[in-house]
């Protein structure tokens, strides 16, 4: 039974980069890399976000420039939902930090090569306050 519940996905890369001093201010906008081999199977992509209980909003919103081998850098202006007023926030937590992994990009076959990813924050509030981590994880679908 639980060979046919396991995962689908194969993590080819996770990172995550520390926001300095907990406040995420726009002008630092954290960069990830990563290598593409397979080109026959499907990706996903995630932003991985870690907060504390104490930041302000209910959402995020972002910038995600995405360069791939031998094209120019592409943006993309995300909403991402962190919390309703429902559920409270969406994410996994302990204690006082949560953490979310949003997916950003529907599977999808990927070309050969190194791509690079980088995150902006562009909320209102500048510097963003609470912010622990931001990251990026790729998964390889099965």
């Amino acid at each position: 039974m639980l060979a046919i519940v396991s995962c689908t996905t194969i993590d080819l890369y996770e990172k995550s980069v520390a926001i300095p001093k907990h406040s995420w201010n726009t002008s630092f906008k954290p960069e990830f890399s990563f290598t593409i081999k397979d080109t026959t199977s499907q990706y996903q992509v995630y932003l991985v976000l870690r907060h504390t209980e104490k930041y302000h909003f209910n959402n995020i919103w972002i910038n995600l420039y995405s360069q791939p081998p031998g094209d120019s850098v592409h943006k993309v202006r995300y909403e991402l939902p962190l919390a309703t007023n429902e559920k409270g926030w969406l994410g996994t937590g302990m204690d006082d930090i949560y953490e979310h992994r949003i997916q950003l990009t529907d599977p999808s076959p990927l070309k050969a090569g190194t791509y690079t990813f980088k995150v902006e924050q562009i909320m209102r509030e500048d510097p963003l306050e609470n912010v622990l981590n931001v990251g990026l994880r790729v998964e390889k679908k099965q």
